[in-house]
């Protein structure tokens, strides 16, 4: 469903970290492509596209496969957004890992290796994407980030994904300042819990979000679609007076005692 005053016709763009068809970015990806945006995807190899494909494929979507973890792919992959479509005006970062055990145990037990993958993977790879896509932006643009509340608060069993989002939105403001004069924008988008692939690795999840839907000031959880409508207008020129933001979109959670 359309937006109304939002429109992306003409404008192209990067969506990193689809996984299945209920993930956020698959959310994203099929609003900005309703909105007339043109795509290129990643997933995380091979045996995720049988995954990804299902939302890519009907909407005749390029899909292609990126692990930020590994040298080189990276840089392919953007290079590849630039041989399909010259430029680019928006790009949607939806990558976050951690190993499960470390997200379930405590942040002083955490490993240095797991610690580093985490952050490496989580937090610097948006930094090197900025790094990739930012000189072909001529017009400027949106580079938006997924974040989540644990890295203002203490969240139960989010581990050390806390101190890495807490990271990632540091970053924002800090990649925001350095990219403005290019008129490159940068936000984090926080949604509240919703249940997703990446999310069901979080223990106790589902009190989690029973918590947030009834502390929330809207009483309720918010949907893919709500997440979506917001990075789609970041994405958007009608966003352009904004930069280096962390934007809930959490039914009111965030701020409620």
């Amino acid at each position: 469903m359309s937006m109304g005053m939002c429109r992306l016709d003409g404008r192209r763009g990067l969506v990193l970290g689809l996984a299945n068809e209920h993930s956020i970015a698959a959310a994203v990806i099929r609003q900005l492509h309703s909105l007339g945006a043109e795509l290129l995807v990643s997933c995380l190899n091979e045996k995720a596209r049988g995954f990804a494909a299902p939302v890519t494929d009907p909407l005749g979507v390029s899909l292609k496969t990126c692990n930020v973890e590994q040298a080189g792919e990276l840089e392919a992959f953007v290079q590849a957004g630039l041989d399909q479509m010259g430029h680019f005006d928006f790009v949607v970062h939806s990558i976050a890992w951690a190993p499960l055990e470390e997200l379930h145990g405590r942040v002083v037990d955490s490993t240095r290796e797991g610690f580093a993958r985490a952050m490496s993977i989580s937090c610097h790879s948006f930094a090197e994407l900025a790094r990739l896509v930012s000189p072909h932006m001529p017009q400027g643009g949106s580079l938006l980030t997924m974040t989540y509340h644990g890295a203002d608060e203490v969240v139960p069993h989010y581990g050390l994904m806390g101190p890495v989002k807490a990271s990632l939105e540091s970053l924002v403001r800090y990649m925001a300042s350095e990219l403005g004069a290019q008129k490159v924008r940068v936000h984090a988008v926080s949604p509240g819990p919703v249940p997703t692939r990446a999310a069901s690795g979080i223990q106790d999840f589902d009190a989690l979000m029973k918590e947030s839907a009834q502390r929330s000031a809207l009483g309720r959880l918010v949907t893919l679609e709500e997440i979506a409508n917001l990075a789609a207008f970041l994405c958007a020129p009608e966003s352009s007076g904004m930069t280096g933001q962390t934007i809930y979109v959490d039914a009111g959670f965030h701020f409620m005692a």
